[in-house]
Parts: structure tokens; C-alpha cells; sequence
């Protein structure tokens, strides 16, 4: 009897019809590959119970000049930082504007800005919309820098924890957000309540903002139909994402001192936190898709699981997506609500190096990667919102950690298969259960059967002319999958 190997493709495809996944992976939560063998993503551990009343929407981590690390993050009405010993001190500033958890329905017309929307979609005949509360955080030297979007005060935290964030002196109000250049200038962004205005401070000096032949300050009015959502800084340069579109600003010295240039079209960001800098350049999310800035133009990704993100998505929290850039493993996490749930609930990962595609089900509201914290931080939805250490270990909190394939094809031609054995491909055997999916027409009713303990072989009982294969792991096990095959014998026509 012939063995069939189910040598798969890395990486998940969810676009089209069911058997478009035909010999693909389809499904899953909580795994990657890595050289083309299918295991667990790491676990995570609890870092610090109680960080916040509320979900974070906004977070940074930095070093001061002693060396000590820090983790900031903020709610829709509080900001808190944390030392690496585990302190946390409220430093919010007093009369902060209370914010939303979250976002209000796009009621009516006028609602929002204009290009947010999509052409034909009914809307209700009143009300407005109001995003979910977000902040934008970075540092200036060793101090806290922040921008709460509904207070829109450029604040500044000089590490006292006895005093609260401070308003910086002379800054434009009104922001939008905020992020300090490689340059070390402060940008503004949405300065002054206009939604398309960038305006920064002198050079190395933050509470001076007017310009003079003496100084540095600027500012520039972009050419825009959209606002800004949000600026990264890479390598040489500022990228500026609107909803609609991307500008570059680079320094150019006295007496303009930057240089703004658009370098994407049609390729707005999804919300004020969706975009990410890596070594291979910008990724961010879009109303419909996935960009890179590769330091020099914006280009689209293909993406294969864009019909089941984008299909699947609640758009009136889309305020809450954020990008989160897993350095350790070069892969980029973008964290959003489905579209039956109001909160964060689901992750999609693009995987730089394979360039294959991740999904899974997971709720964190905000976090840092790895650098400053030897493992990524990042913010639990819950009562307490609690910060996780992540990819350490092998605890998931009973998640459901498993992988699927589409189906795949075991019959030749129009003829049954009979299944009498799988030889396991399995790193440390035992620490998986296998089960399979079969019909005898694509819209035919699936049988499921098993679950199998792989053992070497493992004797099972099923046939059909196609067939799924689930892999689930089991918590605490380093598992490792690689080519399953089938023993399988023609069985002739049903």
C-alpha cells in the first residue's frame, strides 16, 4: 500500500472558497513554523498582576540613564509606568480629558473623516463617531514623553514617582499624537487641532516651539485629503501615515531643516497604533490590506489570510488594532477585534523571513517587544489588565493551541481511499493528538475521527476521497511536526 506524505506549505491560507486550501494549512492558534516544521509559539508568564483598572491602549518601554528599565501604558483615563522591579506609579496628569474604552458607533453622516468609510455602506441617519482612547508614548532622552488622543496635551514625565506627568511649556495643544525623531526633535502631530499639521520644537529643546532665524522649530501643513494616524521612525527618516496616505520627512539642516515628500498613495492606516518599524522597513495595516515603506516607496503585501482577517473584522473598534513587532522570531503581530466581539480577541502575524502568514486566537491590548525587557511585555484583557511575559515557556492558560490543514486530495481520481495507518513525523512523539476530517464531496457532511496518540505507526480506521489533518498540542510539551504520511489503499467507488 502506497504512503502519502502530507508535506505542507508553511504558514496559514484563508482566502476564497474552503478548497482553495486545498494542501494547505487552514486553520490554527498559537503555532509557527520555523524551517518548515510546525510547533507551539512560547508561552507566556504573568509579570505583574493589576497594572491598570482598565485596557491599555498604548504602551512604551525605555531605559534611564542609571538603568533603569521602565514600562509605561496608558488607559482612556489614566497613565501608569512600571519599573523592572515590578513598582507601578500613577502619573496621571491632573484634569486629563476622560477618554473612551470604547469606540462609538459611525452613526450618521459627518460622523468621521472623510475616506475612513467605504462607498455604499448604509449608515444610520444620526449620531457621530468617537474612537476608543489611545496614547502615543516614546521617550526624550531618559524622560516619558505622552499624548493622550482625546486630551491632546503634549506631556512629559522627568522619572520623579512623586510627581505626575507635566505639560510641556510652549507646546501646541490639541495633538493628535506625538514621536520624537531620530534627530531628537519632538513632532506634534495633528498640532493645534489641524488634523494634517506637524509642527516640532528646536533642536535638543522641547519647550521651544516658535520659529526663529535662531532656532530649528518648524512646522508644515501636509498635503493631505486625510489626518495623520500615526509617524514611525526608520532608518534616516520619519514615515507619516494618514488614513489615506504615507509622507517622508527627512533632515535637511537650516534654514528648512526638514524635507517632506509623499511615498504612498491609497494606503491609509487602519488606527493610531497599527504600524511598526523593523529591519526590513514599516509594516502596517490598512482598511483593507497590509503595507510595507521599504525606505524608499509603499508597497502592498499579498496576503493569504486577507479574506479571513478583513471578512471578520469589527471596523467600529478598529481604533483599537496595534502592531507589535515579535523581533525575536521576525515576525510582525497586529492585534484586532473580530467581528463578534467589541474587544481585541484575535492576532494575524506576517513572518519576514518565511513570508508566510500566522493566526490565532488571543487577547492583549497593547505591549512592547523585546529589547529593553528580555522577553516582549504585553497587556492582558481582564479586570486588571494584567502584563504578561511572553515566549517563555509553554504556559497558555488552557488556550487552545492547534493547527488544521484544508483538504487534501487522498484518492486518485474519483476513487475512495482507505486510510489503515499514519506514520507520525513527530519531534517528541506522544505529545500531540491527531485528528481527521473526512468526506466524499466537497459540500458533502464532514465525519471526524480520532482523537490518535501518534505511536510509531498508529493504526486508525477512515476513509474518503478527502480529508483534513488537526494537530493539538498539549500545554507544557515542546512539540515539533513535520511530514505526517498515510498508509492508504484504493477502496473503489461509493
Amino acid at each position: 500500500m502506497p504512503l502519502v506524505p502530507l508535506k505542507l506549505q508553511a504558514g496559514f491560507y484563508r482566502n476564497g472558497t474552503d478548497f482553495d486550501a486545498s494542501n494547505r494549512w487552514r486553520d490554527g492558534s498559537l503555532v509557527r513554523w520555523r524551517d518548515g516544521s510546525l510547533r507551539p509559539i512560547g508561552g507566556w508568564q504573568e509579570k505583574k498582576a493589576g497594572f491598570s483598572t482598565n485596557p491599555i491602549r498604548g504602551a512604551h518601554a525605555w531605559e534611564a540613564n542609571n538603568n533603569t528599565a521602565y514600562f509605561a501604558g496608558g488607559s482612556h483615563n489614566e497613565l501608569k509606568v512600571m519599573t523592572g522591579a515590578g513598582v507601578v506609579t500613577d502619573i496621571t496628569i491632573s484634569g486629563l480629558a476622560t477618554g473612551r474604552e470604547d469606540a462609538a458607533l459611525n452613526l450618521g453622516y459627518g460622523g468621521g473623516f472623510y475616506g475612513t468609510g467605504y462607498f455604499g455602506t448604509t449608515r444610520p441617519s444620526t449620531g457621530t463617531y468617537s474612537e476608543a482612547t489611545t496614547w502615543s508614548l516614546d521617550n526624550y532622552g531618559e524622560f516619558l514623553v505622552a499624548c493622550h488622543y482625546d486630551d491632546g496635551r503634549l506631556l512629559e514625565w522627568q522619572l520623579n514617582p512623586s510627581s505626575n506627568a507635566a505639560v510641556i511649556s510652549n507646546a501646541p495643544t490639541s495633538n493628535l499624537g506625538l514621536i520624537v525623531t531620530e534627530e531628537r526633535f519632538l513632532f506634534a502631530l495633528g498640532a493645534g487641532g489641524n488634523p494634517r499639521k506637524v509642527q516640532w520644537c528646536d533642536k535638543e529643546n522641547n519647550t521651544q516651539w516658535t520659529p526663529a532665524a535662531t532656532n530649528e522649530a518648524g512646522d508644515i501643513l501636509l498635503q493631505t485629503s486625510g489626518q495623520i494616524m500615526q509617524a514611525v521612525k526608520t532608518r534616516g527618516q520619519t514615515l507619516i501615515i494618514t488614513d489615506l496616505d504615507a509622507h517622508s520627512a527627512k533632515y535637511l539642516g537650516p534654514p528648512y531643516v526638514y524635507g517632506f515628500d509623499r511615498v504612498g498613495t491609497a494606503c491609509g492606516a487602519v488606527s493610531r497604533m497599527s504600524a511598526i518599524d523593523t529591519d526590513m522597513g514599516v509594516f502596517w495595516m490598512g482598511q483593507r490590506g497590509f503595507y510595507r515603506f521599504d525606505g524608499n516607496s509603499v508597497s502592498e503585501i499579498k496576503c493569504e489570510v486577507h479574506d479571513y482577517v478583513f471578512d471578520d473584522l469589527n471596523t467600529n473598534q478598529q481604533s483599537k488594532i496595534w502592531a507589535f513587532n515579535n523581533s525575536e522570531f521576525s515576525e510582525i503581530w497586529w492585534f484586532y477585534p473580530s467581528g463578534g466581539s467589541t474587544e481585541i480577541d484575535r492576532y494575524v502575524a506576517y513572518d519576514l523571513l518565511e513570508n508566510h502568514w500566522l493566526i490565532g486566537n488571543l487577547s492583549r491590548t497593547s505591549g512592547t517587544p523585546r529589547g529593553v525587557f528580555r522577553q516582549p511585555y504585553l497587556v492582558g484583557h481582564n479586570s486588571d489588565s494584567d502584563v504578561y511575559s511572553h515566549e517563555t515557556g509553554l504556559n497558555y492558560d488552557s488556550g487552545s493551541v492547534f493547527c488544521e490543514t484544508g483538504p487534501i486530495s487522498i484518492g486518485a481520481g474519483d476513487q475512495i481511499a482507505k486510510v489503515t495507518e499514519v506514520i507520525p513525523d513527530e519531534l517528541t512523539q506522544g505529545d500531540v493528538d491527531l485528528k481527521f476530517k473526512t468526506r466524499f464531496y466537497p459540500n458533502d457532511t464532514e465525519t471526524t475521527h480520532g482523537p490518535f496518540n501518534p505511536s510509531n505507526p498508529t493504526s486508525v480506521r477512515f476513509s474518503g476521497r478527502q480529508v483534513r489533518m488537526r494537530v493539538e498540542g498539549d500545554e507544557l510539551a515542546a512539540w515539533r511536526v513535520g511530514t505526517m504520511r498515510l498508509e492508504v489503499k484504493a477502496g473503489g467507488r461509493r
